[in-house]
């Protein structure tokens, strides 16, 4: 009778601290969801962002390939003219210059802010992946834990702890900005 009632004890104790870490890891996984979520609406606002530029950007390139036609036409059109017009013309092609000049300023500029919002999307794509591990890692750490309980070995929610405490540490990596960054495992995984 002592032999059941301390085996059952020890299960009861293992199984308090299976639920324990069910539950820790579970309110964890959650609030770190909340996070990554906001995350990926940012990502998802810079690379529209990006886009929107790239192809700003394009338009750019294309009115200033157009300008640059036009001012060529212009300038044969103007040496067949009559003189009194090839004034009309002198004034139209200065326009002309001056938007073109316009349009090569602003392609540079268009290009480096496209950039902008790329490099922000991959700098929230690093702490993204801090996330997606850590919501790998807990799971598999939850999943373990059951297992734990169900084989009422310690050895196996020791395993769980592990995997839980690497889910942890992934997750504040994504949430505190660290630079904790699993690049083995996210490059074998995408």
């Amino acid at each position: 009778m002592d032999i059941e009632i301390s085996a059952e004890a020890k299960s009861k104790s293992l199984n308090r601290m299976v639920a324990i870490t069910v539950v820790v890891l579970s309110v964890f996984l959650g609030i770190m969801k909340i996070k990554d979520d906001n995350l990926v609406q940012a990502m998802q606002q810079a690379k529209a962002d990006a886009v929107d530029t790239w192809g700003e950007y394009q338009a750019t390139k294309t009115k200033l390939h157009i300008t640059e036609g036009t001012i060529d036409e212009m300038t044969l059109l103007r040496g067949m003219a009559r003189p009194a017009e090839a004034s009309v013309f002198g004034a139209r092609l200065t326009a002309l210059r001056a938007q073109a000049d316009k349009y090569r300023a602003e392609i540079p500029a268009l290009a480096d802010k496209a950039r902008g919002f790329e490099k922000r999307y991959d700098d929230l794509n690093y702490h993204d992946d801090q996330f997606d591990m850590c919501d790998a890692l807990v799971s598999i750490a939850v999943s373990t834990a059951a297992v734990a309980a169900l084989t009422e070995s310690a050895a196996v929610l020791y395993v769980s702890w592990a995997f839980g405490g690497l889910g942890l540490l992934m997750g504040l990596s994504g949430f505190f900005g660290w630079m904790i960054h699993p690049d083995a495992i996210s490059r074998l995984l995408s």
